[in-house]
């Protein structure tokens, strides 16, 4: 049984494509390609449930449209439009551990705990900014969205099993998003 600690979220699987029974996917991390993934898992009625990819082509560089095993018409594809889709995190870290870079992608660290070098606790990162050229870590900080810089630089270890990532932030950037606003 696959649990919710062993994947993260890559994307999401949209409407049915043709009468094949592809579908249209909406992708955050092209890891399923990086690691020639032979399945990826979609959560559906609180399971978490791995699909095998048949086969998938790029429409753009966050869509493409997927063929799962076993789904052959857009009736039997129609059921899974808008579910989420997942990746397991031990193949992410096999592309890891294989690579030279110190990570695959900044999504990978969704659901680790960032904390910095002199020991506070920022939080758990919930979700990856990358809509500008700088990607953000998204991080629940006691309840507030708190915004660090995602940068190979300011990380100093990744600890896989516990899930924490420490950061060496530049002196002052915590102060920043603590600062009075001209209202207090």
């Amino acid at each position: 049984m696959i649990k919710a600690e062993e994947v993260y979220k890559i994307g999401t699987f949209n409407k049915p494509h043709g009468v094949r029974g592809e579908l249209q996917f909406t992708f955050s991390d092209d890891i399923f390609d990086q690691v020639e993934a032979e399945y990826v898992v979609c959560l559906l009625n609180g399971i978490y449930v791995p699909f095998f990819l048949e086969e998938y082509r790029f429409r753009t560089d966050t869509t493409a449209l997927v063929k799962l095993e076993g789904i052959d018409t857009a009736e039997q594809a129609r059921p899974l439009t808008n579910t989420e889709v997942y990746f397991p995190y031990r193949l992410a870290e096999q592309a890891h551990a294989s690579s030279e870079e110190q990570f695959v992608t900044w999504h990978y660290f969704v659901g680790f705990e960032a904390r910095t070098t002199n020991g506070i606790t920022l939080g758990a990162i919930t979700a990856i900014d990358d809509t500008t050229v700088n990607v953000l870590f998204v991080i629940d900080h006691a309840g507030k969205e708190l915004l660090i810089p995602a940068a190979e630089d300011f990380i100093t270890d990744v600890d896989t099993h516990h899930k924490t990532l420490v950061l060496n932030l530049p002196e002052g950037l915590l102060d920043i998003d603590h600062a009075p606003s001209a209202d207090e």
